[in-house]
């Protein structure tokens, strides 16, 4: 009977719930899993408002989608339900530039969106690893950022307005198409970052930036991590904002030429890629402050000499993360630990305290990440089959989520909690919690919103 319904509402072809749909739906590209009841493609608002009534009449959970690339079990199922697969609802519906903002639908993958603004002269300025197949809703529901938010900011600084269904079925609208606003509670911002826990986003007005004129990426190499932080350090100080600032370390290096021999990378050391943009005079005014303050840290400094090298290194930190299975191809990565940002200046602790952490466990550990705005990611891999490096993998990520923590950092800075990283949210969060309990509850009372994900146990 529930199963007619869904299909009365969608169409028989967009719900499905056969074992084999439900497998490819039972996981992320985290380690959770969670095997779902139904699946359903909706196409409109309307349709998704009338699959939460009946969820809602049911007591069903009701877990939204993108394109499953997410790193921490956000839209894996755990328990069970309806998936709603948003990669139907794909459209750019409007690109106003006279105003600086885009209208499109939450499926829209973030490549595609650069493409078509390319020719315009804009872009959405954040920038994740995974941009050739992450949605823009599954950007916004985790506030994912990347490797350009050091000079551009979050997902949350382009977010203006939201079409979002909540529990109980209604559809709101949560901001305006003004640049700025100071109209009552922020309920854009309350959704960025949610996690589909208080509702499903429909509709996207984003903010669009101009492309700058002239990009230019510098690398910096270093004997040492710490000095390698220490340069980062003083470049911002210096009034440098690059737009990119990014750390590779020795290992992440090894594997880099190891998956593309053809980089021009260093042999020895540790590396920043520092990208600095604007219009040409001030990106050489960046790289000579740069070269001046960085001098005394770096064996090595030069700057790529084309558009094509830019390109061509970009494109190579963009696979870091698989990467790393070139060092052991009979070992896989594990995301795990992986996400954790930190006040600036404590950015050479928590490397040296993750290097420590890889020496007394004997595991190799790969350093790299958004250095530039305290973002560091943690290469690990492992025989999955070995229940002892499971334990051991979990036992450091312990160990470096705690840290990032008491260095007055977050658990996740771009990737998001979902249910992987749930159980430190009370740890991170140890006065705001109950808030967060509190306004779970007053839109979401029956818990149906994705449940099991944030931290938010009562549900």
């Amino acid at each position: 009977m529930f199963l007619q319904e869904l299909r009365d509402i969608v169409g028989n072809e967009n719900v499905s719930d056969s074992t084999s749909d439900k497998l490819c739906y039972s996981c992320d590209a985290s380690q959770e899993k969670g095997m779902p009841d139904f699946i359903v493609r909706p196409k409109t608002a309307g349709e998704i408002s009338e699959i939460v009534k009946l969820a809602a009449k049911e007591n069903m959970p009701v877990v939204t989608r993108g394109a499953g690339s997410g790193l921490a079990g956000g839209a894996v199922p755990i328990r069970g339900g309806i998936v709603l697969d948003m990669s139907s609802m794909n459209k750019i519906l409007d690109i106003d530039i006279d105003n600086l903002q885009v209208t499109l639908q939450p499926g829209v993958v973030h490549t595609k969106l650069n493409e078509i603004l390319k020719p315009y002269g804009f872009f959405f300025p954040p920038d994740p690893g995974s941009t050739k197949m992450c949605t823009i809703g599954g950007l916004i529901a985790n506030n994912g950022s990347g490797m350009r938010s050091v000079k551009y900011g979050t997902t949350l600084r382009y977010v203006l307005d939201l079409e979002v269904v909540l529990a109980d079925g209604s559809i709101i609208r949560t901001g305006s198409k003004t640049l700025k606003t100071a109209s009552g509670y922020d309920l854009t911002s309350l959704m960025v970052g949610s996690e589909g826990t208080l509702g499903v986003i429909t509709e996207v007005v984003l903010r669009i930036h101009p492309l700058p004129r002239t990009r230019l990426v510098i690398l910096l190499t270093f004997e040492s991590l710490g000095k390698a932080g220490e340069a980062v350090v003083r470049t911002l100080s210096s009034g440098v904002i690059p737009s990119a600032c990014e750390i590779l370390d020795n290992t992440t290096i090894t594997a880099l030429k190891a998956y593309d021999p053809s980089l021009d990378l260093p042999d020895s050391g540790d590396m920043l890629m520092m990208e600095v943009d604007g219009n040409e005079g001030a990106v050489k005014d960046a790289v000579r402050t740069v070269k001046e303050v960085c001098k005394d840290l770096a064996m090595d400094i030069r700057a790529a000499s084309t558009e094509e090298e830019n390109e061509k290194l970009w494109a190579a930190r963009r696979v870091v993360g698989a990467a790393i299975t070139r060092l052991d191809p009979k070992r896989n990565r594990v995301y795990v630990g992986e996400d954790v940002g930190v006040p600036i200046k404590h950015i050479p602790e928590m490397i040296e305290h993750v290097r420590v952490i890889s020496k007394e466990v004997g595991m190799p550990i790969m350093i790299y990440g958004h250095i530039g705005d305290g973002n560091l990611h943690t290469g690990m891999s492992i025989d999955m089959l070995n229940k002892d490096e499971w334990d051991k993998l979990f036992r450091i990520a312990d160990l470096i989520y705690r840290k990032a923590i008491e260095l007055g950092g977050t658990v996740s800075a771009e990737h998001g909690i979902g249910s992987a990283r749930g159980k430190y949210m009370k740890l991170e969060h140890p006065t705001s919690m109950p808030v967060m309990l509190a306004i779970k509850k007053a839109l979401d009372p029956q818990g149906i919103m994705n449940p099991g994900k944030l931290g938010l146990e009562d549900f």
